[in-house]
């Protein structure tokens, strides 16, 4: 695992707000055409590849979403700091306190800064602890000399910039991955180091499969619009909710039942638990209550595929995440046995 546990480092360290995704999209590319692929860029932003199997008929499509969480500046206040507006879902609170980096487009430069609520210091407001977090009193304190919007503007910023969040990414000796945006670099990390053992060990799978990198899943419509006709199932790599009433944990693989989306293929979810069952891969079933993927994306756009979803056990989903080694390693390898199976009867 230590191939997959690097690329989840160097996905990590690569800011990829949605809609602001280029650099790590370059990051793919370069890294799939090091392995020996050909990846193509979707007009959407996406990068996808394909590797051809014994059956070409019927094909498989297989996604990963790099693009992750974040804000964008909405306003520049009257005393020099940013108002933000949020990229993807979360409460202001789990965001508050956090570094960040505002990527200046007129410029290219980035500017550091840090993501507070504006009655910070209890010894001015009484109501510090109290105060709703809200778009109306979350701000960016910059770390520039600024006191007014005329300072800050001359620095170049501008409604529109991109805010990013400091994944602050550790891995502890006891095996535990802590990092923002886990949800869903994790995935990512993991369908890289499958192609680059299928390409090194120069593994025929048997069916045709495209991997695909996906660029808007945090806000809803992922990757719906760049599958093959000959695709018939769809496989979304994600990450399994833990909390209250779950049965996800840190250890094991997640095979979703159902999201806000509702039920996920049954014979499909089956397939992938008899593969779990006879490879002896440790797994939970699981609802998640307040979700959704790529693949419900796929099927609300109207895609005619069985889809599922699983991935591994990520704790504090859309705050500061952790994991496992032993969830990742078990995800990788029933993405792997998925791969290496029969299409789902």
């Amino acid at each position: 695992m230590n191939q997959t546990v690097e690329y989840i480092k160097e996905l990590t360290a690569i800011a990829s707000p949605t809609g602001f995704t280029r650099e790590i999209t370059n990051y793919l590319v370069e890294t799939l055409e090091k392995l020996g692929y050909q990846p193509i860029r979707t007009a959407k932003g996406g990068v996808n590849v394909t590797i051809k199997g014994k059956n070409d008929d019927q094909q498989r499509y297989v996604t990963a979403h790099v693009d992750t969480l974040g804000a964008i500046v909405r306003a520049v206040k009257a005393d020099g700091r940013l108002k933000m507006d949020r990229i993807g879902g979360y409460p202001w609170n789990m965001i508050e306190g956090e570094n960040c980096t505002v990527h200046v487009a007129s410029t290219g430069k980035t500017i550091s800064g840090t993501i507070l609520i504006h009655q910070t210091s209890c010894h001015v407001y009484k109501d510090a602890g109290t105060a709703e977090r809200t778009q109306d009193n979350m701000e960016v304190r910059l770390d520039e000399k600024v006191t007014n919007e005329k300072e800050t503007r001359a620095l170049g910023i501008e409604v529109g910039d991109f805010i990013s969040f400091d994944p602050r990414t550790v891995v502890t000796e006891t095996g535990f991955i802590k990092s923002r945006h886990l949800d869903d670099k994790v995935s990512a990390a993991i369908l890289l180091n499958l192609l680059k053992v299928y390409k090194e060990e120069g593994i025929e799978l048997p069916v045709t499969t495209h991997f695909a990198f996906s660029v808007f899943e945090e806000v809803g419509h992922g990757a719906n619009s760049s599958i093959p006709s000959q695709v018939v199932e769809y496989l979304a790599v994600d990450m399994g909710a833990m909390g209250d009433d779950q049965q996800t944990d840190e250890y094991t693989v997640s095979i979703c039942v159902k999201d806000a989306s509702g039920p996920y293929h049954y014979e499909f979810r089956q397939h992938l638990v008899a593969l779990a069952e006879e490879q002896d891969i440790p797994f939970k079933l699981d609802i998640y209550p307040f979700y959704g993927s790529d693949a419900s994306a796929a099927m609300s756009a109207g895609a005619e595929v069985k889809h599922a979803l699983l991935g591994a056990g990520i704790e504090s989903s859309h705050s500061y995440e952790r994991t496992h080694i032993d969830s990742v390693v078990a995800t990788e390898r029933m993405v792997d046995a998925y791969l290496k199976s029969d299409l789902v009867e």
